[in-house]
């Protein structure tokens, strides 16, 4: 990965060991992960399943939102909020007629202004885990959210999110956050973060 390498993962150092020492690199990544962690990595590479999976097997309430995609005949139509407790709305799509467009889909921002951000709000005063996917291309052009975003991360509550690889303002100061661990989610650690990142939030 290059010059991105740190970057990517976000931990408070990259330690150059032998071979015979990758259990101890292991263990400290592990330990130098912050409260804030945000996922990353290429679209399709499996972010929000990853987070719906830790938050499955985290001991611990959690609270906040995910980004689905609305398909349609295998076709990608839109994409809905859908909040930890239930609730869901349609916020870009291609038939949305709206002023706000990003590339062909309309959006509709009032309902992460609304149940998204509720949920993340209400977590954080809840003191539970505290779940924003995604902090994205279409997200951040909501006041509101990058708002919400920004008391959540400097609150004392876990959050487990998903942040875009793309360069923007907004995220680029969030991942050179010291008190951010940012991790980049691949086919090949997909499983080793599931179950890294459960341990982690429940102890």
């Amino acid at each position: 990965m290059g010059g991105g390498c740190r970057e990517a993962f976000g931990f408070a150092a990259l330690v150059l060991i032998e071979e015979s020492d990758k259990l101890s690199q292991r263990a400290f990544e592990i330990s130098s992960m912050t409260k804030n962690i945000l996922l990353t990595g290429r679209p399709g590479c499996g972010k929000t399943t990853l987070v719906r999976r830790v938050v499955k097997e985290v001991a611990q309430p959690a609270g906040g939102f995910y980004t689905e995609e609305i398909r349609k005949h295998r076709e990608r139509v839109g994409f809905k909020i859908v909040t930890l407790e239930g609730k869901e709305r349609v916020f870009a799509h291609l038939n949305l007629k709206t002023q706000q467009r990003l590339g062909k889909y309309g959006l509709d921002l009032s309902p992460l202004e609304t149940i998204g951000i509720e949920a993340v709000r209400k977590a954080v005063r809840a003191r539970e885990l505290t779940v924003i996917d995604e902090i994205g291309p279409m997200e951040i052009r909501s006041a509101i959210f990058r708002d919400a975003v920004n008391k959540a991360l400097n609150s004392r509550v876990p959050l487990l999110g998903t942040i875009t690889a793309r360069l923007f303002r907004f995220t680029n100061a969030i991942k050179k956050r010291r008190d951010v661990t940012l991790i980049e989610v691949r086919r090949d650690n997909r499983e080793e973060l599931v179950s890294e990142l459960s341990d982690h939030f429940t102890a």
